[in-house]
């Protein structure tokens, strides 16, 4: 803890002062919302003492402040005073967690000074907490920033790259005619695609907003940065696009086989129908218990009949395989 500090941050509330070469120092959330103070506060909003310290003194500015706080946000990036204020969203690597369950994070970038707010636990804060910890982080608050910017896209990437090779296997299972035939898994990764799609469209154009603002806390050359991360995103996007339009077609696929597979099934009942339909007609008509029947009088009459079946049965298999319907 650095000298000036006298107590621990409230429940809720990580606060570190930066170093300028890649570590940091826990100081007091106070001291960390001084603006001459180079430092990272990161809030879990979560906590009711927490988004009060947010309120009351963290300094900023209530229209800051509402949006961070909000419970439901959707990713955008807006100017305010010399700050700008992003809405992320992150894929949801949390354990037993659907990676479509994204997680917002909301950044706040001021000169000197970087504030971050979520309600659940985000894989990307942590690492670049734990990169600060063992002294090879970012160096200052706008590299903080570009690095969650860079380990949330890189995530989705993974993501992206996941839902990718679980269409691949469905399609495997469809090729073999194995169990996709009969329980498909192509719905649900059209509905998973779709709900990751839902948060990264609204954050490329958040991300190419933040891209085109002038008199930023980013400089020049991170700002060249800012716009190699959107066109990571933009990758990321048009690979989810490919699956949706994979999942598409193999459904379409699938869909086809089913039908191939019933449609041959009925061929059959209804070849099989037709041999036995005169059959039926003939034992019926020669079983009949009526007076005058042709072959009641002699002995063989049962042997030509059944052969007589016999011969009208092979003759309607070979109309049918003529015509290709066998």
């Amino acid at each position: 803890m650095s000298p000036g500090a006298h107590e621990s941050p409230p429940p809720g509330i990580a606060a570190l002062r930066l170093d300028g070469a890649g570590g940091a120092t826990a100081v007091d959330a106070t001291e960390a919302a001084r603006p001459e103070v180079p430092a990272w506060i990161h809030i879990d909003f979560a906590n009711a003492q927490a988004a009060d310290w947010a309120w009351e003194q963290s300094g900023l500015d209530p229209a800051v402040v509402g949006p961070m706080l909000d419970m439901e946000s959707r990713p955008r990036a807006m100017q305010h005073g010399n700050g700008v204020l992003m809405m992320l969203r992150g894929v949801n690597l949390n354990p037993g967690a659907r990676l479509e369950d994204m997680i917002s994070l909301r950044i706040w970038l001021e000169p000197g000074r970087v504030i971050t707010a979520a309600r659940r636990q985000l894989r990307s804060v942590s690492e670049v907490r734990q990169s600060i910890d063992q002294g090879s982080g970012p160096e200052s608050p706008a590299l903080l920033v570009l690095e969650l910017i860079d380990r949330l896209n890189r995530y989705i990437a993974e993501a992206t790259e996941q839902i990718e090779q679980n269409i691949d296997a469905a399609e495997e299972e469809v090729q073999r005619g194995g169990g996709a035939a009969r329980n498909s898994a192509f719905n649900r990764l059209r509905r998973q695609t779709a709900q990751v799609r839902r948060y990264l469209m609204p954050q490329r154009e958040a991300l190419d907003r933040l891209a085109r603002f002038a008199d930023t806390p980013f400089s020049a050359a991170e700002m060249i940065e800012v716009r190699e991360q959107l066109n990571r995103l933009t990758l990321s996007l048009e690979d989810l696009d490919l699956v949706r339009e994979r999942a598409l077609v193999a459904q379409e696929e699938l869909l086809n086989l089913l039908a191939h597979e019933q449609n041959s099934r009925m061929l059959l009942l209804s070849i099989v129908a037709a041999i036995f339909l005169p059959l039926s007609f003939l034992t019926g008509l020669f079983g009949m218990n009526v007076a005058g029947l042709p072959g009641l009088e002699f002995e063989g009459s049962f042997w030509v009949i059944a052969l007589f079946m016999a011969v009208l049965a092979i003759a309607i298999l070979y109309v049918f395989r003529r015509k290709h319907w066998l």
